[in-house]
């Protein structure tokens, strides 16, 4: 699916940033970055629905699971037009009508690549939730945050509060986790990992190992897991 071509072309990419050359070299974006991601989406689908049933791989061109590689410069001060990494969510069932949990795929050449679980600045009912949630369960955040296979290859990550959020207590036993802006897990992928054939079961394996997490973060938000 993706090949070191694919990071050639995002390579690329970040050095020409500009709508003339990604007018000239769209057929490359398609069989290089688009095309090998869809393929990617639909052969995540099945392995979702072994682990995560409630998640979906959708492989439309747009809307889908593939985020669009335009960028919105309204309001930013980067006005290059492009995205120089490929993006890939599995959302889900409900995500377009609640701020669900969700698993997520990063390819990029100038960075890390990795793979996310959980949730990325989730609005404020929602995050009141998670820490509601684990203030009341402590022991069963503790035995999901810090439970194997989860901590193999998982390293929750994201933005925290300096002092102890309005409502809970400064000395509570998960205070550094209710400091949490983010609950947000990532697995780091190297670009052999990638671009090797097994990628599609990798990521599946690694999705699953998050299954306590996910199960947490959406009890505590109202889905089913």
């Amino acid at each position: 699916m993706f090949t070191s071509e694919t990071f050639s072309f995002l390579r690329e990419l970040q050095a020409h940033n500009r709508r003339d050359w990604f007018e000239a070299n769209k057929p490359r974006y398609e069989s290089l970055v688009r095309e090998p991601a869809l393929r990617f989406i639909e052969a995540m689908a099945p392995a979702l629905t072994k682990f995560a049933p409630q998640f979906r791989a959708d492989a439309r061109k747009m809307g889908g699971s593939l985020i669009r590689v335009y960028r919105d410069t309204r309001f930013a001060r980067d006005k290059t037009p492009y995205k120089t990494n490929i993006g890939i969510q599995f959302r889900h069932a409900l995500g377009k009508d609640i701020h669900a949990p969700g698993f997520y795929v990063h390819i990029a050449d100038s960075e890390d690549c990795f793979l996310g679980a959980g949730c990325w600045h989730p609005q404020a009912d929602t995050l009141l939730k998670i820490r509601q949630t684990i203030a009341e369960k402590p022991e069963k955040w503790f035995a999901v945050r810090d439970g194997q296979p989860f901590t193999r290859h998982w390293t929750l990550d994201g933005d925290r509060l300096k002092g102890a959020p309005r409502g809970f207590a400064a000395d509570h036993a998960a205070i550094d986790d209710l400091r949490r802006k983010d609950f947000i897990a990532l697995a780091l992928l190297s670009k052999t990992e990638v671009t090797s054939p097994e990628f599609v079961k990798h990521t599946g394996r690694l999705f699953a190992e998050t299954g306590p997490f996910m199960g947490f973060l959406c009890q505590a938000v109202g889905v089913v897991f």
